[in-house]
């Protein structure tokens, strides 16, 4: 008689994304905050679409215990990114389901979270959900950013290096303090990621910026180099015609000059009729 595997009938299977709440209702507090999660987000994306793994969240819940839908806690991470795990979308982010948490978390600073991101959610995410690097920016007041790396259990404060980055190890990135406007806010300082060797990672339309100076800088330069052929054509022929008067003075015939310089006897005519 073959085996047969029972299963219990009061097994309760854990909840997925599919069936955890999504929505708390709560929008970012300000333009600002909503406009320098996009320059964290955005240009992340154009360089996470370059590796074949990887996942981006911003203002979504990111669930790492099942005491959290007794608590009624699901606000999550400003910012997040996840190396190593499939590209696709997700409603939120569940921890058990996918097997690990986030690399990196950025949170975005206000008067209203700025202690509770600085302690609660700190524990949170050193003790609890073990996030490798932390990082907190205001973005009304750019001196108040910090950043943290996961060493024996402990955050340690990441320093900003002579260049002024704060280093994420887990992207091999840097993030970066950048004057400038975005967005209809203008000459602020920004929070953005940069490479290493300190290149700004661009938005999706820097790049198509970028890249329309590029073909106009092309054009410019196939025009100027057409311009010097025509100049160099001009001098070639200037001093072709001289030669071509020079011979037909010294008495050579019009034949024996074509056959010379390699030129139809009529063009010839044309270049001694100044003489």
């Amino acid at each position: 008689m073959a085996d047969l595997t029972l299963i219990a009938p009061n097994l309760i299977l854990p909840p997925t994304q599919a069936t955890l709440p999504c929505d708390d209702g709560i929008p970012m507090e300000t333009q600002r905050h909503k406009v320098q999660l996009e320059l964290l987000i955005d240009p992340l994306m154009l360089w996470l679409a370059q590796r074949t793994d990887g996942y981006i969240g911003g203002n979504m819940f990111v669930y790492f215990s099942p005491n959290q839908l007794k608590n009624q806690d699901y606000r999550g991470p400003d910012f997040f990114a996840v190396l190593g795990v499939p590209k696709s979308e997700r409603r939120s982010w569940v921890i058990w389901d996918e097997g690990k948490g986030p690399d990196v978390v950025i949170e975005l600073l206000s008067d209203s979270t700025a202690q509770v991101d600085k302690t609660d959610k700190k524990r949170i995410y050193q003790d609890q959900m073990r996030v490798p690097e932390y990082f907190w920016f205001d973005p009304f007041d750019p001196e108040d950013w910090a950043g943290f790396v996961l060493q024996n259990g402990i955050y340690q404060p990441i320093a900003a290096n002579a260049q002024g980055q704060r280093i994420s190890h887990r992207l091999g990135l840097s993030l970066v303090l950048w004057q400038g406007s975005f967005k209809g806010i203008e000459d602020i300082t920004w929070l953005r990621w940069a490479t290493l060797d300190g290149k700004i990672l661009p938005l999706p339309e820097e790049t198509v910026q970028y890249e329309k100076e590029q073909i106009q800088l092309q054009l410019a330069q196939t025009q100027q180099e057409k311009e010097k052929a025509q100049i160099e054509a001009a001098q070639a022929t200037g001093q072709l015609q001289q030669v071509v008067q020079t011979l037909l003075a010294q008495g050579m015939t019009v034949a024996q000059v074509a056959q010379l310089a390699g030129l139809p006897e009529t063009q010839v005519k044309q270049f001694g009729r100044s003489i």
